[in-house]
């Protein structure tokens, strides 16, 4: 199978019949309705509750931020996208900056999109490897460092915004994969907050890979400190190795996120229920294994293949993909990226 697999998200629709896609639609359309007329609604609550300007004002500018950025992400919803965070500081003679050209040129060989901050530096360079066509910017307005890189400044596809805290939550919220090249401490914090969010189920599960210079030693010599540190204290799961992997190596770090969609699709929850949906159907000895060795995860029941659910109505466009259904313990993240590295490699 190719990786030139797609990400389609429930705003897009194949249509199978003009009736049941003129359904659908009518069914999304109403169901937004509802949350903007929360949106609303809770803005009101703001008069009343005496909320002052400040807080206001921020409530305002996060809310125009997202929905500008929505708005610009929308046309590329089919596909897939890697973020790149790293130092804005490296020049472009440094090892690190070479190795992500490199690595966002490959990314965009595979039909991937490249997000990244889009100043100098790490951004630059994976901008310059993927292209002004295949980049995709989300600046963070600051004084100094981040001003647009050549390649994506005046683009439509560069943002400009105020908080760290919306610009974050789209690198995550838009991102298929992830890669960590050598930074300060913006690079560490975005690291750390995305192996957070997936540890404890707060986002979509996703390949994270932290890529050093060649024969470099920045993300070893903290995968010494999270396994001498954190695993031996017990302040993580020894299983929380799972969610990264650290490289010297494009090759290595493109397989990574490439083999992460070989099999498995996406996932999402139905009635408490964890639907994995699959490229292909699991043989019978694939699944009596994953029965055995992955039980521990659950939390009642077992593991079913089973068609797509009604309450996946509005991924009419994933409807033919097989599903892995059963009740997670939504705890074990950690275990949880291994099934599907496990499902992968045997599937």
């Amino acid at each position: 199978m190719s990786h030139r697999s797609k990400r389609l998200t429930g705003s897009h629709f194949v249509k199978i019949h003009d009736n049941e896609t003129y359904q659908e639609d009518s069914r999304l359309v109403d169901g937004i309705q509802d949350l903007v007329t929360q949106i609303k609604e809770t803005a009101d609550k703001l008069i009343r509750d005496g909320a002052n300007r400040g807080d206001v004002k921020l409530l305002s500018t996060a809310l125009k931020e997202l929905r500008y950025a929505f708005k610009v992400f929308a046309p590329f919803r089919s596909r897939r996208k890697v973020t790149i965070f790293g130092s804005a500081r490296l020049p472009p003679e440094h090892p690190a900056y070479k190795q992500a050209v490199e690595f966002g040129r490959r990314m965009a060989a595979e039909d991937f999109m490249v997000i990244t901050g889009a100043a100098s530096g790490i951004m630059e360079a994976g901008h310059v490897g993927a292209g002004r066509e295949n980049s995709i910017g989300v600046n963070i307005l600051l004084p100094f460092e981040q001003e647009a890189n050549e390649v994506i400044a005046g683009d439509a596809k560069l943002m400009h915004l105020k908080y760290f805290f919306t610009r974050k939550l789209l690198f995550v919220k838009e991102s298929d994969a992830v890669a960590l090249f050598p930074g300060g401490f913006g690079t560490l914090d975005e690291g750390f907050e995305v192996l957070t969010l997936i540890q404890t189920g707060k986002s979509h599960m996703f390949p994270i890979v932290m890529v050093d210079e060649p024969n470099g030693d920045y993300w070893k010599r903290l995968d010494g400190f999270i396994r001498d540190v954190l695993v031996k204290r017990h302040l993580i799961s020894p299983a929380d190795l799972a969610l990264f992997k650290i490289t010297d190596s494009v090759d290595e770090a493109v397989a990574e996120i490439l083999n992460f969609y070989q099999v498995y699709h996406s996932m999402r929850y139905v009635d408490g229920d964890l639907v994995l949906r699959l490229q292909r159907k699991l043989s019978p000895a694939t699944l009596k294994r994953i029965r055995n060795e992955f039980k521990d995860i659950l939390d009642g029941g077992t593991f079913e293949q089973v068609p797509a659910l009604p309450a996946e109505a509005n991924d009419a466009h994933l409807i033919d993909l097989p599903r892995l259904l059963f009740r997670f313990d939504r705890k074990s993240l950690g275990r949880l990226r291994m099934l599907i590295d496990f499902i992968n490699r045997e599937g």
